[in-house]
């Protein structure tokens, strides 16, 4: 007899690699984008295609496709106000080798929606991937640094309104993994 789901028995469920982030604005990618290539070009690694920059803020990763909708009626019951933020500074995380954006001061509602989803994934059955890590806002810009005791670009102050947050779907490939939005969810009308 055959599983409800049309699955054989002792076959795996389809996974989809998961992420809950925020977006930014098409401007502010290309500037990002356009930094970390030139960091790239001097300090060696990959850096991040423009489609692809985003700032996440729960990363659950493999996770059964037929778990998708519950885990967006989770999300959907996160409330947090819409908020804006300003990238300012580049910076070097040398022990995973990542060239990164980050705030000098990150907006409260930032870190008030990271934890309303660390707070409302496990309560729905989720398990959060980098839950026991603090969670500091950043933007990966290039990755597998080559030179770490490269000289830090200036940061022209980036701008960047959010008004929803999304759920993203990564697929790993040999060229950096693409991303690709499943779900959408609107911030309550506020700040930004």
């Amino acid at each position: 007899m055959r599983p409800e789901s049309g699955q054989q028995p002792g076959t795996r469920p389809e996974q989809a690699r998961v992420f809950f982030a925020l977006w930014p604005p098409p401007e502010s990618a290309r500037y990002l984008a356009d930094v970390a290539d030139s960091f790239a070009a001097r300090a060696g690694g990959r850096a991040i295609r423009p489609e692809a920059i985003h700032l996440t803020l729960a990363f659950l990763g493999d996770l059964a496709v037929e778990r998708l909708p519950d885990l967006e009626r989770a999300a959907r019951e996160v409330r947090c106000e819409a908020f804006a933020m300003t990238l300012d500074r580049f910076g070097l995380w040398r022990h995973n080798r990542i060239f990164q954006a980050g705030c000098s001061v990150p907006p409260a509602a930032l870190a008030g929606l990271a934890a309303a989803l660390a707070a409302a994934l496990p309560a729905a059955g989720f398990v959060v991937a980098d839950a026991r890590r603090t969670f500091i806002p950043h933007v990966t810009l290039v990755r597998k640094l080559v030179a770490l005791d490269g000289e830090m670009p200036g940061c022209e102050p980036v701008a960047w309104s959010n008004r929803q947050f999304v759920l993203a779907r990564s697929t790993p490939s040999s060229h950096g993994s693409s991303y690709r939005v499943i779900a959408e969810f609107p911030l309550l009308a506020g700040a930004a």
